[in-house]
């Protein structure tokens, strides 16, 4: 198995998130480290409510990269809480808190407690766009059927 490649990234914290230490990987092999709730006391999300949920950092990316914040799936299941706006993107310029916007789709509420892994944080590279201007695009089999689907 070959060495995922790495990038350093800095980090700060709140004074409320100092204390639950900078995101991890689960395992080895996970592609997104967990984010945690970084509030001083405990927050009810009643059905359809959203609220914005902060994780006590910050972070400085280097230029070419920017993290991208997901939903956990477990939670998505299990209680229904869906992560609006997602993936959300933060770009290498941004210097605010980190904060996730959960939203509880389910029937129930839910509680979201100090500590909680609410989402997963994958840091990636970005790629810059030259555009180049056609009268037409080359020919493909599909062509512009299927949108939505591949016609299956």
């Amino acid at each position: 198995m070959s060495e995922p490649d790495k990038v350093t990234v800095a980090i700060a914290f709140t004074r409320e998130g100092r204390e639950l230490g900078v995101p991890e990987y689960a395992t080895e092999l996970s592609a997104g480290m967990d984010l945690q709730a970084a509030i001083v006391t405990d927050i009810v999300l009643e059905p359809g409510e959203r609220r914005l949920i902060p994780t006590g950092i910050y972070i400085g990316l280097p230029p070419g990269y920017e993290a991208q914040i997901r939903p956990r799936s477990g939670l998505a299941l299990k209680q229904g809480l869906a992560i609006l706006n997602s993936p959300g993107t933060i770009d290498a310029d941004y210097r605010g808190q980190v904060q996730v916007i959960l939203a509880n789709l389910g029937r129930e509420p839910v509680a979201i407690e100090r500590g909680q892994r609410i989402a997963q944080m994958v840091v990636v590279p970005v790629s810059r766009v030259t555009w180049q201007v056609q009268e037409e695009l080359d020919e493909t089999g599909r062509g512009a059927g299927g949108f939505g689907h591949t016609d299956d």
